[in-house]
């Protein structure tokens, strides 16, 4: 029997209901409906329309049968709907059940559905017929849209006609295209083995003797030409930074960080830097498996469920009622803090083990994490994490279980790089992921240094971890966790990122007179007060088979303040003291004695040795947080007498 509908769903004729599921209680008793395992029901939803305060009756149902007012067993379920037609429910064609769900969708040619209403001419449609409908993944090949002008509010962006020579190809060689970058009137394109120039709007005739000679035409996209030598970018675009006619990136694959400019592509991984890279870029992995620590799972052993919602009948009244969770399903865990919550990624998977502590083997499940946060059970504020896909399914009334869940995702280590507007460098970041937050912030795990033109070379690393860095203007940012940090700002201190104060340190190598065995008497330097020497060792001696090897070093040298102490009312100076503007400070040796060795240690001065490297540090008290400089740092030595 047809029935007419007003359609309350301006400008369109479809209208759609979905299901979703929710957690009620099973219906496992004739006698008491309310007890039982929970088990998913289904409420309404219209994609399109925003979720207010709408009831079933603001769209339209089919018509209902009379209410069952006694309870049945499934699948004759109370408030049951006739449905006269439907092959959308997959069960009964005669019933919609709000515990089984269903979705249907009505087409209506007249406006808004009403009585006598005006009508749309059902005329041809255009179709294209395809030989084949399976998605195609072409990873070498560009596609562009109509135009855009804003002069002319001309906006064909959406526009995508097969009817025309829209993609351009690149050789598929060379792997997939990673990054696509406009200067000026060409197109950088970078695949994953090689860097090419498109030209735009234009196309390019050679002459006899091979000159390109541009000419105007109306291709998008002319010919393409590789840049010589054998580079790429990997699969990390997110290496990728300009600035003026300079770009920068990183190819992982052949351990290399490069410059492309006016002359060409230059490694400028090789200025001092190889044998760090290589090692540093060799250590990523492009999809990496993380799996984090189990979290307990609040359950009841009674009735065999865990605590989990949007709608828990053990905590609402009869008939069961929602306790507020405005991001969906969630589980509650107990055990972990929620700083422990807080390391688990959007979009992980979640697996689930019934019995931990019985030997139960872990299972994934069909439900991924969206969020976490707490919920509020029963006057108590409780850790949950949210579920796109819930509730699940852990039902075992009576028996002493112990389950946990726990979250599996995929990680890429990456290569972040930016440019310092501010410094003039390029910065990177080669970062590793372990899984723990905590343990990533670590130096093993990461390593974010900059490369300077003007010295041509790698001038500092730096103690931070950024999500993202860019410039802006002539200002320098970076990211860290969903928050935005300025650099060089003058009312931060010196040298703390993120929060965290860190000291500035230099490692470098004495070597004057390669050839000569030397005894290193004292250590100098030019620059700011507040510098203090961590340690300062010579070469290996005595390396004969069957020998061990002899290093000498000294004690430390505390800093111009640090080192100041007074006996019997006169000042001291243990570490630096000054002398018109420079730091001297004597060595004292701190080496253990060796076999036929009289005087050691602290009985003599300064120590032997072909070069030394000396590592130098500010320390915490002064000028904390200040600027320090240093300018020039040297040692005085004599010839070794043996």
């Amino acid at each position: 029997m047809a029935f007419n509908l007003e359609i309350k769903y301006y400008n369109t004729f479809w209208l759609k209901q979905n299901t979703t599921p929710f957690l009620t209680t099973n219906w496992s008793s004739t006698t008491n409906p309310q007890t039982g395992p929970l088990r998913p029901s289904y409420v309404k939803l219209f994609p399109g329309i925003p979720f207010l305060n709408y009831t079933t009756d603001s769209f339209p149902n089919w018509p209902q049968q009379v209410p069952i007012t006694t309870p049945q067993v499934p699948p004759l379920i109370p408030d049951a709907e006739t449905i006269p037609y439907s092959n959308v429910y997959n069960g009964d064609n005669s019933t919609y059940s709000i515990y089984d769900g269903s979705n249907w969708v009505i087409e209506e040619s007249r406006i808004r559905g009403g009585y006598n209403n005006t009508q749309v001419d059902l005329g041809v449609r255009a179709h294209l017929m395809e030989d084949s409908s399976n998605v195609r993944y072409r990873s070498n090949a560009l596609v562009y849209s109509g135009i855009f002008n804003s002069k002319t509010n001309i906006n064909r962006t959406n526009v995508f006609s097969v009817g025309e020579d829209i993609t351009k190809s690149v050789d598929p060689h060379n792997g997939s295209i990673q990054l696509i970058y406009a200067m000026d009137n060409n197109l950088t394109i970078f695949q994953e083995n090689k860097v090419s120039q498109a030209l735009i709007d234009k196309d390019a005739i050679y002459s006899a003797e091979g000159t390109p000679i541009n000419t105007v035409s109306n291709v998008v996209i002319g010919q393409v030409t590789p840049y010589s030598g054998e580079y790429g970018i990997s699969r990390n675009p997110e290496s990728f930074a300009h600035f003026g006619f300079r770009r920068y990136f990183a190819d992982k694959d052949r351990n290399a960080v490069l410059r492309l400019s006016r002359d060409g592509i230059t490694e400028i991984s090789q200025y001092g830097m190889r044998d760090f890279f290589r090692d540093e870029l060799a250590k990523l992995i492009d999809r990496k498996v993380i799996t984090t620590v189990a979290f307990d799972l609040d359950y009841d052993q009674t009735e065999g469920i865990i605590v989990q919602g949007p709608q828990d009948s053990r905590y609402s009244a009869s008939p069961p009622v929602a306790i507020p969770a405005p991001l969906g399903a969630w589980v509650k865990v107990i055990s972990k803090g929620i700083s422990d919550l807080q390391e688990l990624i959007a979009g992980s998977q979640v697996q689930v083990n019934t019995n931990v502590s019985g030997g139960a083997a872990w299972n994934s499940v069909n439900s991924f994490v969206t969020g976490i946060g707490t919920v509020d059970i029963s006057g108590t504020s409780s850790n949950v994490v949210f579920l796109d896909n819930g509730p699940l399914q852990i039902y075992s009334p009576g028996v002493a279980a112990d389950p946990q869940i726990r979250f599996v995702y995929y990680e890429k280590d990456k290569v972040e790089g930016g440019f310092d507007n501010y410094k003039d460098n390029y910065t990177i970041s080669i970062q590793q992921h372990s899984g723990s937050k905590t343990l990533d912030e670590t130096s093993d795990y990461y390593s974010t240094l900059t490369f300077n033109e003007r010295v041509q070379g790698w001038n500092t690393f730096y103690t931070y971890r950024p999500d993202l860095i860019f410039s802006l203007k002539n200002n320098y940012f970076t990211t860290k966790e969903g928050s935005l940090y300025i650099h060089y700002d003058s009312l931060t201190n010196a040298n703390e990122f993120y929060g965290v104060s860190n000291q500035s340190s230099i490692t470098f190598i004495f070597n004057p007179s390669p050839s000569i065995n030397k005894n290193f008497k004292t250590i100098n330097y030019e620059g700011s007060n507040g510098w203090q020497v961590d340690s300062f060792v010579t070469d290996a001696a005595n390396i004969r088979p069957g020998v061990n090897e002899v290093l000498d070093q000294t004690n430390s040298v505390k800093s111009y303040d640090e080192g100041l102490y007074t006996e019997n009312g006169i000042p001291y100076r243990a570490g630096f003291v000054e002398k018109e503007n420079k730091y001297y400070a004597n060595l004292v040796n701190n080496s253990t004695a060796t076999s036929g060795e009289v005087v050691f240690g602290d009985s003599m001065t300064g120590v032997k040795g072909y070069f030394a490297t000396v590592k130098m540090s500010t320390d915490l008290t002064t000028n904390a947080g200040g600027t320090k400089e240093m300018f020039a740092v040297s040692s005085e030595f004599v010839v070794s007498s043996q």
